[in-house]
């Protein structure tokens, strides 16, 4: 029901963007997300948006060079990513799910649906 895109190979301080489209429902009450996963390591958060589009939340790591957004007319979600860096190489994972709480947002546990994720590969 969710589906990522947008991954690919970039070098080092480049951009890409990643959307996450919906299928088969709407996820327009719902808080979506993006979390990624580096070989050997534990998933990790990325950003989060809130169903109304308001409240954004972001991982330190990332904070400043990431931009979240959505847009709920056509159910799906992006993921602007700016100034790449190597330590960014991971397979990235939307989701959606009901908290809206900026202490739990970071929580996989608080997602329901989960994408199939998207590769981003950072070159030096």
């Amino acid at each position: 029901q969710l589906q990522a895109s947008g991954g690919g190979l970039v070098q080092a301080g480049g951009s890409l963007r990643l959307s996450c489209a919906s299928s088969g429902r709407t996820f327009y009450d719902y808080t979506m997300g993006w979390f990624r996963q580096a070989p050997g390591k534990e998933r990790e958060f990325v950003a989060a948006i809130i169903a109304t589009g308001g409240n954004r939340y972001y991982g330190d790591s990332v904070k400043g060079r990431f931009t979240i957004s959505r847009d709920n007319a056509k159910n799906t979600m992006y993921l602007q990513m700016n100034n790449l860096k190597p330590e960014d190489t991971a397979v990235y994972y939307c989701t959606a799910g009901r908290s809206r709480a900026a202490q739990t947002v970071s929580w996989p546990s608080e997602y329901d649906y989960w994408g199939q994720g998207t590769q981003v590969t950072v070159s030096s």
